[in-house]
């Protein structure tokens, strides 16, 4: 495996004057995209910077984005992709971590600056030489004094370069996984992690070159960024660029774009498919005439999601399995497979997944253990740590911390993550079970469910729960039903109804909010 960039670089030879990015009516072209990749790429030799240096960025879904991650891979640089959100000490952390030798920072919003937090972070680290903002307007001058901009940067680069060698082993991006315990863990993912991966997409997309990508994940995220973006470089396909989703957003881009391709998370889904007026404000037959795939993954679909949206939207949804550290995916439904409802699929192609339990074997077909990956797609490790390294891979195989069972033929079923798994009694409750069986009540859109300490059993399950547009029901009520639907053990004892649930940037939900 090459360097990854060399994807870009033959596309840009094949079809030069192909759409490849698309944002806000503007289009970049491959040929366009190749060129300022490659001044990019000779700025930051410019800079100092060497093969193997770490270089940050903080950018939402904008064409900054591609521009500048093909850039730092063809200088033989690690990309160090960092969430938007972060704040200037958690930034500063991130920095200080991979060794950053360079940051691009976005200048943000009023509401999120993030180039005020990403200035803030890079003056708190020692390590970190070079700060360059990309501000929101482009061609308009440094919102902060002192600080060049992407502009000044790029001034007197040459658009063509040579793209630096690589080995198939060497670190093509750092991955900071969420951190939901003690701090953020860099996952080490290589340009044959991220390449193979990517193809895999390709394969199990059957991807045509005519495909147009509405990429409303953030790139930022191993699943926008290898499933889609680089995926997408890879088949020579357009990227229809989301700065932020948005139901309605989304919706006005698939019908103005004629967007072929959808990847989200489950509360995209779940989002355009309880959209008030959807049928009123957007032309749903030109959409579904156009879109011929969707894609799931970052949390289970719930069944009810999966089957509305594609009965209203008349596509299959493909959903899979994954984690920032096997690049990240690692089952997958497949076009030609017959899809189960509530699987994630079988193990892609020369990746090995099985489900253990404690005793590191393997446990009978059905039952439910560790969801443990092999294969191609397994990160290297975590910067920095050995010993959560040599924890987390052992003897080859990674261990997801992620429950699951698989069939005998082969299908994974992720029944929850470990640490979410409620211990009520003496009991093992799956909240996505219960979680399913909620969301089939009449009145119920969204749920989700958590333990909450109790003094008799231990833990108590809880259900926050989003109601239908003019669906009326009490917690009282909910919970009397959720009795007849549920085992004693099981149904929650506590509903609270909200208008809505924490998210993180990913549109995953918050749990650990909802715990306290």
């Amino acid at each position: 495996m090459s360097n990854l960039a060399a994807f870009l670089v033959t596309n840009a030879k094949r079809h030069p004057g192909k759409k490849a990015v698309v944002f806000n009516d503007k289009a970049t072209t491959y040929a366009e995209l190749n060129a300022i990749s490659n001044m990019v790429a000779n700025g930051l030799k410019a800079a100092g910077i060497q093969p193997g240096d770490r270089v940050a960025l903080t950018c939402p879904n904008l064409p900054y984005f591609p521009m500048i991650y093909y850039g730092i891979l063809k200088a033989g640089g690690v990309v160090v992709p960092l969430n938007v959100l972060l704040k200037g000490r958690e930034i500063a952390y991130h920095l200080q971590d991979s060794g950053a030798k360079a940051y691009f920072c976005f200048q943000g919003t009023a509401e999120l600056p993030m180039g005020q937090q990403g200035h803030e972070g890079f003056k708190a680290t020692d390590t970190c030489k070079h700060f360059w903002i990309l501000p929101a307007l482009p061609g308009s001058p440094s919102p902060i004094e002192g600080v060049p901009t992407f502009d000044a940067f790029l001034k007197g680069q040459a658009p063509m370069g040579d793209l630096c060698a690589v080995n198939s082993n060497d670190t093509a991006v750092i991955l900071y996984t969420s951190g939901t315990t003690g701090q953020p863990k860099g996952a080490e993912l290589t340009h044959a992690n991220l390449g193979f991966n990517a193809m895999s997409c390709v394969d199990l997309f059957q991807s045509k070159p005519q495909d147009i990508h509405l990429v409303a994940l953030p790139l930022f995220h191993s699943f926008g960024q290898v499933c889609q973006m680089n995926a997408g470089i890879i088949a020579g396909n357009t990227l229809v660029l989301m700065a932020r989703f948005d139901p309605a957003g989304a919706l006005g881009l698939m019908e103005k774009e004629n967007v072929t391709m959808f990847a989200g998370v489950p509360t995209m889904y779940w989002a355009m498919l309880n959209l008030p007026d959807a049928e009123k404000n957007f032309n749903l037959k030109k959409i579904t005439d156009t879109l011929r795939l969707g894609v799931s993954g970052g949390s289970s679909m719930p069944v009810e999601v999966l089957k509305g949206f594609e009965k209203k939207f008349n596509i299959s949804i493909l959903e899979g399995y994954g984690l920032s550290e096997t690049s990240p995916v690692a089952t997958f439904n497949s076009l030609d497979l017959p899809a189960k409802p509530g699987s994630v699929g079988t193990a892609i192609r020369g990746v090995e997944v099985a489900v253990v339990g404690q005793d590191g074997k393997p446990v009978p077909v059905n039952e439910v253990g560790e969801v443990v990956i092999r294969g191609h797609n397994v990160t290297k490790g975590y910067i920095n740590r050995p010993e959560q390294t040599r924890e987390a891979i052992q003897n080859g195989w990674f261990h997801s911390g992620d429950l699951g069972k698989m069939d005998d033929e082969g299908y994974l079923y992720i029944v929850d993550r470990l640490k979410d798994m409620v211990l009520r009694g003496g009991f093992n409750v799956y909240p996505r079970e219960v979680e399913e069986v909620l969301m089939t009540h009449p009145a119920v859109s969204m749920a989700a469910v958590v333990g909450v300490p109790h003094q008799e059993m231990g833990e108590e399950v809880k259900a926050y729960v989003i109601l239908k547009p003019g669906a009326k029901t009490q917690p009282e009520e909910i919970i009397s039903w959720s009795k007849e639907q549920m085992a004693s053990y099981k149904y929650p004892r506590m509903v609270e109804i909200r208008d809505s649930l924490p998210m993180n940037a990913t549109g995953k939900i918050l749990k650990r909010e909802l715990r306290g």
